[in-house]
């Protein structure tokens, strides 16, 4: 079965769903093509109304500091709802257009980097705790590996639409 972005969660999870979790937040390829957009290009919306390289990066940083946080709760047993949030209220209330592609990497490395400490310290009794995203019942570990499926979507729309063909 074929999902859609919109599906959210089968989507992000069908992207990387044959990786390692601790692969997945080690690799470097996202960080290695994201420095290879220079500023100004970074600053490039494809179309009216649609973000920015800068702000697609932000809020990549942003869902995976969201994420991470309600993936801590959940490895604590705390029976809690997986749900969305407002990424256009969030993206238009930042600065990441203000900041350089070098500013924006940087914190998602940090961000990336605390998430593999945290990975790293999870049972695997922990990894199968499940909880709700939505109408899905998923455990920990898939909830986690979306994370990196949410970039993974992202970056290749970067790749398809700002790129020059």
């Amino acid at each position: 079965m074929s999902y859609t972005p919109e599906q959210g969660f089968p989507y992000y999870f069908d992207l990387v769903k044959d990786d390692h979790l601790h692969t997945l937040f080690s690799l470097s390829s996202t960080f290695t093509f994201l420095r290879s957009i220079h500023d100004e290009k970074a600053a490039h919306r494809y179309a009216p109304g649609k973000w920015s390289i800068k702000q697609i990066v932000g809020h990549i940083t942003d869902h995976e500091r969201i994420k991470m946080f309600r993936a801590f709760q959940l490895s604590r047993n705390e029976k809690i709802e997986l749900w969305g949030y407002d990424q256009n209220f969030l993206v238009n209330h930042a600065r990441f257009d203000e900041l350089t592609m070098e500013q924006l990497i940087t914190d998602l490395l940090s961000v990336r980097k605390a998430s593999l400490s945290f990975i790293d310290t999870l049972s695997e009794r922990q990894l199968k705790i499940k909880g709700r995203a939505r109408q899905y019942q998923i455990t920990l570990e898939e909830f986690l590996m979306s994370v990196i499926g949410h970039e993974r979507h992202h970056i290749n729309i970067i790749k398809e639409k700002y790129q020059p063909k």
